[in-house]
């Protein structure tokens, strides 16, 4: 029996890197394997263990097939390794830190796909995105009306996509995370 794709996604500072790096050990003993992205973005900057890469190197691994998925956002590119679809094959359960804009095409690609979609209180995430230090105000209050403009998005409101509120403590999210996974998609292997 084939894996499942977990697809989580939300708006930048809503924690989806802490979240996956503290639920690591535990979707790994779930059978779940967490994939790292290829960003052109440099591998020293804070946050999301991903591979950073050039634009040439990134559009040389897309002109090769390197990519299960890929998209634009932010003035970055972001690739999934296909090697998800291996992974998949062999039964096991994957976790992809995707895109929002990008959720019909891994929908598309990937019917049985779960997605869940990490929420944050507005004044949370707008502190977390001053403490991260990446952007100025300006670009700041820019991702908070693209989150407003996703959020009001009624074609996001499908049954299918669950909302997961990271706006309190991240030990409390990650067993939400993990229950929500052995009722839909990961049963524990023990």
């Amino acid at each position: 029996m084939d894996g499942r794709l977990i697809y989580l996604m939300g708006p930048s500072g809503s924690g989806k890197d802490s979240l996956i790096e503290a639920a690591r050990e535990p979707l790994l003993a779930q059978g779940c394997e967490v994939v790292r992205r290829v960003i052109t973005r440099s591998a020293e900057s804070v946050g999301e263990d991903a591979i950073g890469v050039s634009p040439e190197e990134f559009e040389r691994r897309q002109r090769n097939g390197d990519f299960a998925l890929c998209w634009k956002a932010n003035g970055l590119d972001y690739g999934i390794p296909r090697v998800i679809d291996q992974w998949l094959k062999e039964g096991r359960h994957v976790l992809v830190n995707g895109s929002r804009g990008h959720l019909a095409q891994a929908s598309s690609r990937y019917p049985t796909l779960l997605p869940i979609l990490l929420v944050v209180n507005e004044s949370v995430l707008r502190e977390r995105l001053l403490r991260r230090g990446r952007e100025n105000l300006a670009q700041i209050d820019a991702r908070l009306r693209r989150n407003d403009d996703f959020a009001a998005d009624t074609s996001v409101d499908q049954p299918r996509l669950y909302r997961l509120d990271n706006s309190g403590d991240l030990a409390s999210t990650v067993a939400r995370l993990l229950n929500l996974l052995r009722i839909n998609a990961v049963p524990d292997q023990t």
